[in-house]
C-alpha cells in the first residue's frame, strides 16, 4: 500500500517511540506523585515542554500547555476567550474551530465567518473590515488542511492587533514541524499536534503568550498549571519531544524533499481528468486535486483497492457530500464533489509518488468511462 493521506496522520517515528518507551513500561509513574519516581516523571513532562516550545518560540514570552488533541487545544482558545462583543474567523477553518464557532453563536456570541481566495487564503481585507472594537477574538488557520494554503499569520495578527484589542488564535497543526515560522508577540494563541509529524495520536499543546488570559477547559486535579486537568500522558509527551525535535532538525531538508514530490505528481496528473485546487505556494505537504464530474468518494474506494491511500479533503468532514472550505473556495459542485486531497511526508519516495499518481490516473480514466 501507498499511503499519501499523511495531513490526516502520520506513522509514529519509531527512533521517537523507542526513545519513549521507558516513559510507558519501566518509568510509567504519575507524574503529580510526591515520591522520588513522580517527581522524576514531572521533570521529564516539564522538559519535554521546554523543548517543545524552544522549537517554535525559541525567544521565549510563551507557555506550552499538555492536550489531548488539537481539537482540544483549539476549544480551549476559543471558549477561554471569547466571552462577550464578537468572534471573527474564516470559513477555512478546521472544523475543530468552525463547529466551536457554530456552538458560540448558540450561545448567544455574534460569530462573523471573513471569506476565502481561490486557492483556500482568507480574504485578509474581508477579515479585517469584520474586526472592531467589540471583537474579543480572532482565529485564522495557518495552513489549510485541505488545500494547504498559508496565511501569513504573522503580519495578520499584527494588522488585527492595531485595528483592535482582538485576542489573536491559529491552528497551526498543519504547519508545526513543516514549515520554517517562529511565534511573535502578535500571535497570542496556537496549536499544535504530535502525529501530524510521527508523533503518537493523544497528545497536543497550545501555545499562550505570556499574559494572555486562557481558562481550563478540563477540570480536576489541576494540571498543567490549573489549565488543563488530568494525568498527563508521559510516554506521549516524550514521544512527542522526540519526534518533534527530529522533524525541526530537518525541516528544510524535508520541505524540499516533499516540494519535489508534490512537484511529480502536479506534472503527472492528467490534466484532462484533473484540476489542481492547490497553488503553487501552499505548503507542497497538501496537494488538493478535483477530477471533473467524477465523484471524489467513489475514486477513493478505487484507489484503496488499488493500493493507493488519499482523503476526499479533512479527514473530520468525511462524512459530508462535500467540503465546504472547496465550496468557500468557489469551486462549483461538479469540481467540489470530485476532491482527492495527497498528502505527502518525508517518508514517501519518488518512486511510490510516481506509482501512485499512475494508478490515480488509471482509476480516473475507467471511473469516467464507466459515467459516459
Amino acid at each position: 500500500m501507498i499511503y499519501l493521506d499523511n495531513a490526516a496522520t502520520t506513522a509514529p517515528d519509531a527512533g521517537a517511540v523507542a526513545a519513549a518507551m521507558k516513559y510507558l513500561q519501566a518509568e510509567f509513574y504519575n507524574p503529580s506523585a510526591l515520591y522520588r519516581a513522580g517527581f522524576s516523571a514531572h521533570r521529564a513532562v516539564e522538559e519535554a515542554r521546554k523543548n517543545i516550545s524552544a522549537l517554535i518560540a525559541p525567544q521565549g514570552g510563551y507557555e506550552l500547555i499538555f492536550t489531548a488533541s488539537g481539537s482540544e487545544a483549539d476549544n480551549q482558545a476559543l471558549f477561554s476567550s471569547v466571552r462577550r462583543g464578537n468572534f471573527v474567523t474564516t470559513e477555512g477553518e478546521h472544523a475543530a474551530v468552525y463547529n466551536t464557532a457554530k456552538e458560540l453563536a448558540k450561545r448567544g456570541i455574534e460569530v462573523r465567518f471573513a471569506k476565502l481566495l481561490a486557492d483556500g487564503r482568507v480574504d485578509v481585507a474581508d477579515l479585517l473590515a469584520k474586526v472592531d472594537e467589540k471583537t474579543s477574538l480572532v482565529s485564522v488557520i495557518h495552513v489549510n488542511n485541505e488545500t494547504g494554503a498559508v496565511n501569513d499569520v504573522a503580519e495578520i495578527s499584527a494588522r488585527v492587533k492595531k485595528a483592535s484589542k482582538a485576542i489573536f488564535h491559529s491552528d497551526g497543526v498543519q504547519a508545526f514541524g513543516k514549515l520554517p515560522f517562529t511565534l511573535g508577540g502578535g500571535v497570542d494563541l496556537y496549536t499544535i499536534s504530535a502525529h501530524k509529524i510521527g508523533g503518537v495520536r493523544g497528545v497536543a499543546a497550545l501555545l499562550r503568550r505570556k499574559g494572555c488570559r486562557l481558562d481550563p477547559l478540563v477540570f480536576g486535579g489541576g494540571q498543567e498549571n490549573g489549565l488543563r486537568s488530568g494525568t498527563e500522558n508521559t510516554f506521549a509527551i516524550k514521544q512527542f519531544e522526540f519526534a518533534a525535535k527530529k522533524k525541526f532538525d530537518r525541516l528544510h531538508g524535508d520541505l524540499e524533499h516533499v516540494r519535489a514530490l508534490n512537484r511529480m505528481a502536479r506534472e503527472a496528473l492528467d490534466e484532462r481528468l484533473f484540476e489542481i485546487i492547490s497553488s503553487e505556494e501552499a505548503s507542497p505537504y497538501i496537494l488538493s486535486v478535483a477530477a471533473k464530474g467524477l465523484r471524489g468518494e467513489v475514486l477513493l474506494h478505487m484507489l484503496d483497492d488499488a493500493g493507493v491511500m488519499v482523503g476526499t479533503g479533512s479527514a473530520c468532514s468525511s462524512k459530508n457530500k462535500y467540503s465546504r472550505v472547496i465550496a468557500a473556495c468557489g469551486w462549483n459542485e461538479r469540481y467540489a464533489e470530485g476532491v482527492l486531497r495527497l498528502s505527502f511526508f518525508a517518508s514517501n519516495t519518488p518512486e511510490e509518488t510516481e506509482r501512485a499518481v499512475a494508478v490515480i490516473n488509471e482509476c480516473a480514466r475507467k471511473l469516467a468511462e464507466r459515467m459516459n
